[in-house]
């Protein structure tokens, strides 16, 4: 792994949870750390937190799902910056408000809202691809552009498809775990399309992480969760691309 000292980065949903501990983390190895938020004053108050801590950070307003705040980042970064090194994909909702997607009754698929799968749909995958094609032309700029998409053990076929695996115990999701493993097929066709630009997209796992979206009964802390991020976001030359990682390894699909 590389410092990737002087770098800048753009982290989607940074305001709190994993996304905020890898912007922290990136601003400690001397990035100068992009906080992406819907709501500015939220951006602020962790981009500021980030300076006081010794790091460089500008808060962006960012909504994944409006296509105005998308379109405004990317100005703001051309006319400020001029160029985007990192790109982490980290805004995402489980669809059920503070209930782990794995207990989330309202997303089996007989009988689930087809509205729940579209809104999760919208932020998990559609949004991540707003947001990509938006920083494109800034990340072809740089040198070393890395894309970090965060999935999640749910979205392997795998793991899910055992019924004696580890995950067989989990209800079954027609909306969150669905939406990841789409986010899986689209790292891979990215890491296909950019692969000759030098351009190195990954997809990561960060674990059962104590945040909101599980109503704070994961076992890792957001720093913990946010290590993987990190990792692949500052990836050497010979890094790998079109992965699926966690801190373990690689997860299978």
């Amino acid at each position: 792994m590389t410092t990737r000292e002087h770098a800048i980065a753009l982290v989607t949903g940074a305001n709190k949870g994993i996304g905020r501990a890898a912007a922290q983390q990136l601003a400690t190895l001397g990035m100068t750390v992009l906080v992406g938020a819907r709501d500015p004053q939220r951006g602020e108050q962790a981009a500021a937190a980030i300076r006081a801590a010794g790091g460089t950070a500008h808060a962006l307003t960012l909504d994944v799902t409006d296509a105005a705040t998308i379109r405004a980042a990317a100005h703001w970064i051309e006319e400020h910056l001029g160029h985007l090194d990192v790109l982490i994909n980290n805004a995402g909702i489980s669809g059920s408000g503070q209930v782990d997607p794995g207990d989330a009754v309202d997303q089996i698929p007989s009988t689930v809202e087809l509205d729940m799968v579209r809104k999760v749909f919208e932020t998990n995958v559609f949004g991540v691809i707003a947001v990509t094609n938006a920083m494109l032309p800034l990340l072809r700029r740089s040198p070393t552009p890395r894309i970090v998409n965060v999935a999640s053990h749910a979205a392997s076929l795998t793991l899910f498809s055992d019924p004696n695996g580890p995950f067989a115990a989990l209800l079954p999701s027609a909306a969150y775990s669905p939406s990841k493993s789409a986010l899986l097929s689209l790292t891979v066709n990215y890491a296909n399309e950019l692969r000759k630009d030098g351009i190195l997209v990954n997809a990561v796992a960060p674990g059962y992480v104590d945040t909101d979206s599980n109503n704070h009964t994961g076992f890792l802390t957001v720093e913990q969760g946010a290590a993987i991020l990190v990792r692949m976001a500052t990836l050497g030359a010979d890094g790998t691309t079109g992965g699926f990682v966690s801190e373990d390894g690689p997860v299978p699909w």
